[in-house]
């Protein structure tokens, strides 16, 4: 009898940073673009806030399943007013993180040898819980600037298909899907009578001012959209684990079965210092979206000096840039080489698609939140000296 975990492959980013063991950077220290989590900690007034939170006696104890109901109410008020519609606070959920949502509402959705259609190149944690949950994972080539289109997911439904699954922004790519191709996801998972799942992990550092979809301004737009976020990114509460479903009441209540065998409630301080963040910190947060959109463009107007090296770049936005190597090497073990010549951890393409996949060879992803401008000039001097045959040399 075969484990549910062993269904499924090693953490990517864990199998990463093992690549790190006896390594020697000597004068060339290491630029780590292998994992999207902020490395500082939540601001100054915030955990001067925690600090308080911490003498509250109900901040040590079991809280409500679905979360607490101040911090669900001022999430359904934003997700309104960001989105243009209508959420109630008892279509929100709070999670221990937006990888939990995922699986709680995948859990809810799918039984045995059900399938869910992820668009490639996916997030690997998508593909791992799938995997574990025995759930077939059917696989949706992206088009031109890595954007799935809906007439292509159309041809993929079959009478097992449960959900369709997006990233927006993207991991890895970093492409923000336009409202179109959005609403084309809906109406057709609608139409089927199948979920439409879509992880907002990376809303905030959206690079548009307008509403990145209108769905929510939908009628009963419950009946088909389940949406998830993370406070992770936005208020670098990665190691509080607070993440959020939006959903019908009906479906909360399914999942509410999940969260409560899993972990019985969320985190109650991170609870209140999502909270204390959605109520205090919006200029703060602005503040950091510019300065992620400011290295996003570094990394598209400094890009030249690698395309003239044959690399290309696939998508950017949000914490991420997608690029193709004009290499003949592997991805999976070009990334090994970078850490030992290079000084240089990122993921290898091999890891967010299928094994079948030959496109993943050529593809590595950078996640650049966690470097500056000259982080990111120096990231491209050290790629732009790699000499290694290419791919039509070989």
């Amino acid at each position: 009898m075969t484990a549910r975990t062993a269904a499924t492959f090693a953490p990517p980013v864990m199998e990463a940073r093992r690549w790190l063991d006896g390594a020697d950077f000597g004068a060339l220290p290491l630029i780590n673009v292998s994992q999207a989590a902020p490395v500082d900690p939540p601001p100054a007034a915030m955990r001067t806030a925690m600090a308080a939170m911490m003498e509250e006696d109900d901040t040590h104890l079991y809280g409500p399943v679905l979360g607490l109901p101040a911090l669900r109410a001022e999430l359904a008020s934003q997700w309104s007013t960001h989105f243009g519609g209508t959420a109630r606070p008892d279509q929100v959920a709070i999670t221990s993180g937006c990888n939990q949502a995922f699986s709680a509402a995948i859990t809810a959705i799918c039984g045995e040898g059900d399938e869910v259609i992820l668009p490639t190149p996916w997030y690997f944690n998508h593909k791992m819980w799938l995997d574990m949950a025995g759930v077939r994972t059917v696989a949706l080539p992206c088009g031109a600037g890595l954007i799935p289109t809906a007439q292509d997911a159309a041809r993929h439904i079959t009478n097992r298909t449960r959900a369709i699954v997006l990233v927006t922004p993207n991991n890895p790519g970093g492409v923000e899907y336009p409202a179109a191709t959005v609403q084309a996801f809906f109406d057709l998972a609608h139409a089927r009578g199948i979920k439409l799942i879509i992880d907002e992990t990376y809303r905030d550092f959206d690079s548009r001012d307008e509403p990145p979809h209108q769905l929510l301004a939908q009628d009963n737009w419950d009946d088909t959209l389940i949406q998830l976020y993370s406070f992770s990114k936005a208020y670098r509460l990665t190691g509080h684990r607070v993440g959020a479903m939006l959903a019908s009441t009906a479906f909360l209540a399914e999942v509410e079965k999940f969260l409560d065998t899993v972990a019985i409630c969320p985190n109650q301080l991170g609870q209140k210092a999502a909270l204390w963040g959605l109520q205090n910190l919006g200029d703060w947060l602005a503040g950091e979206r510019l300065e992620i959109l400011d290295r996003r463009a570094a990394i598209e107007d400094g890009f030249a000096v690698l395309a003239a090296k044959g690399w290309q770049l696939m998508g950017c936005g949000a914490y991420f840039a997608y690029m193709r190597h004009p290499f003949a090497m592997r991805s999976d073990a070009l990334a090994k080489w970078m850490v030992q010549n290079q000084s240089i951890l990122a993921l290898p393409g091999t890891m967010f698609r299928p094994s079948h996949d030959t496109a993943g060879g050529a593809e590595l992803r950078i996640a650049f939140a966690n470097i500056d401008r000259a982080g990111i000039e120096q990231l491209y001097r050290r790629l732009a000296d790699i000499d290694l045959p290419h791919a039509r040399d070989a």
